[in-house]
């Protein structure tokens, strides 16, 4: 079994920054592509960032730079470093994983609980 948590959301203001992270732990053998999605109140949830294994990464058109995605392959952790946040950021941030698992398969709907980050003044 796969489990994936995430960590560092919280209140900020408008301009400020926060940092994601968002650790798999279980039965992985190696993690394929991790990526940040976000849902607000009312919308459907959305690809914020992404990153493989490679590094190769891949942003949503309204936080290109603003936030950076990165990751710690030895340690299986991914982050999202937030800036310049703006109210409409306001959302419930999911971790997801693509993994290979020890039994040799690969699963993808590998999902944090979400950690709630909001921008308000």
């Amino acid at each position: 079994q796969v489990q994936v948590v995430e960590s560092g959301g919280g209140l900020v203001q408008p301009g400020g920054s926060l940092r994601l992270s968002c650790v798999g732990s279980g039965s992985i053998d190696s993690i394929y592509t991790m990526g940040w999605y976000r849902q607000a109140p009312g919308k459907q949830r959305e690809l914020v960032a992404r990153i493989t294994s490679g590094s190769s990464t891949t942003y949503a058109d309204s936080v290109k730079g603003r936030f950076t995605i990165s990751r710690d392959n030895a340690k299986n952790t991914v982050y999202l470093q937030m800036n310049s946040l703006k109210l409409e950021d306001t959302a419930v941030y999911y971790c997801n994983a693509v993994v290979r698992e020890t039994t040799g398969w690969q699963s993808y709907n590998n999902w944090g609980q979400g950690t709630q980050v909001t921008v308000s003044s």
